[in-house]
Order: structure tokens, then sequence, then C-alpha cells
């Protein structure tokens, strides 16, 4: 099979898959009971990053629970809900910097920040259709011991495909002036920020950033809320 063939399907996949398991809340606490889970948005623990995915994944999953019928008819407002649960919690900025890599260093702040809107609208315009019909019953989080001194963590899961396979997840999170952030996604030991990394500096040596830029913002979805403004 031709070697960039494949790099590209696993690339999909890893991308299908990381998209799904952020948004869908990271992992998720099968015995919280509906009523619990649709409190946590208000509650989120952004002190324990084990503690940060379960509240934020009850939180999400919780609106999917109760209004899917909703989000079929209108994935808009689906959107809206993953900007306002779980992109605070994801540190976008940060994880858009590494993945333009030694591009970074020469982009103006206006391409940075529009490259940090394109990218998450790119990732919601190609997969969030499929996270409508993603349950809770599909994520197990493994609980990981955190030092109390720890500025670095990751949290493991397992991600439950729909043919019964079980894939592990990790998110490696960050600690900030505003509590912990979720920065990468590792399945299978492929991190997707390294990836993405491999593609768009190949495509931004290729064509340049603004090119890649409008590629990405062609593909955006849903609100134009920046993903900078969901901070």
């Amino acid at each position: 099979m031709n070697h960039r063939l494949e790099r590209t399907r696993v690339a999909s996949r890893i991308v299908n898959l990381a998209f799904l398991a952020l948004c869908a809340g990271f992992a998720y606490s099968p015995s919280a009971p509906a009523e619990q889970r649709a409190a946590a948005e208000l509650k989120i623990d952004a002190g324990d990053p084990n503690q940060l995915i379960e509240s934020s994944a009850n939180a999400m999953l919780a609106e999917l629970d109760a209004r899917r019928s909703e989000f079929r008819k209108n994935p808009d407002r689906l959107y809206g809900v993953v900007e306002r649960v779980l992109l605070p919690h994801f540190d976008v900025e940060y994880a858009s910097r590494l993945v333009l890599g030694k591009h970074y260093r020469g982009a103006t702040p206006e391409q940075r920040k529009r490259f940090v809107d394109a990218f998450y609208g790119s990732l919601m315009g190609n997969y969030g259709d499929a996270l409508i019909e993603f349950t809770g019953d599909r994520i197990k989080v493994l609980p990981t011991p955190v030092p109390a001194d720890a500025t670095a963590a990751v949290v493991r899961t397992e991600v439950k495909r729909s043919n019964g396979e079980k894939i592990p997840v990790n998110y490696v999170l960050r600690k900030t002036e505003t509590g912990w952030k979720a920065w990468d996604v590792v399945i299978e030991g492929v991190s997707y920020v390294k990836s993405f990394r491999e593609d768009f500096g190949s495509e931004i040596d290729q064509k340049g950033l603004d090119a890649v830029i409008q590629r990405l913002e062609s593909q955006r979805k849903g609100p134009a809320k920046s993903a900078n403004g969901a901070r």
C-alpha cells in the first residue's frame, strides 16, 4: 500500500477519534445520574485534571442526551454548546502554537488568531455532525493520580468504537494561571498535535500560511464566536 495513502488514512482516523473524544467530554462517569450531569456544567473543577475531564464530560453528555433531536435538526446549536462547555477548558492557543511549530514565530498576531479560529472551526465542520450520535457508554475514564505540585498531567481513557474495539485515548494537560487545561490527545500512542504539525507544516511550506488559513476557514461551521473568545 502507498505509504502516503496509509499515513493519510491513519491521520484521518486519529483526527476523527480525537475530535469526538474531545467534544464528547474527554471522559465519562456512567454512575452519575442525569440531573447530576446536567448540573456539572456550573461546577466544573479546573483544579484537578481528572475532575476537570469528568465534570466537563458530564456536562457535555447531559446536553447531548437531553437535546439530541434538536441538535440533529440544528447542528449550530451543538457547536454553541461545545464552545460554552468545553473550549474554556482546552488550551486552544497553546495547542495551535505547537501545531504551527516553526511557522508560529514568523506569523503575525492576526495570522495566529485567524489560524486558531480556523483550525478549530474546521474540526467542527469536518467532524461535528458525528458528535451528535456519540453516547457516554463509549467512553471510560481511568483515573490517574496527580501530585499536588504537578504542572503537567496525563489522564487515560478508553474509547469504544462502533465495532466494540477499545482504543486507548490519553489527554495531556498543563496547569495554567486559571487552572488545568487540556492541550493534546494521544490515540494509540499518536499525538494529534504532532500529526497536525506534520501535515500543516508541509502544506505551509508549499503554499504559505495564508493559503492554509483560507482553506480551513472555508471548512468552518458553527457560531462565529472565536475559539479565543471562548476561553
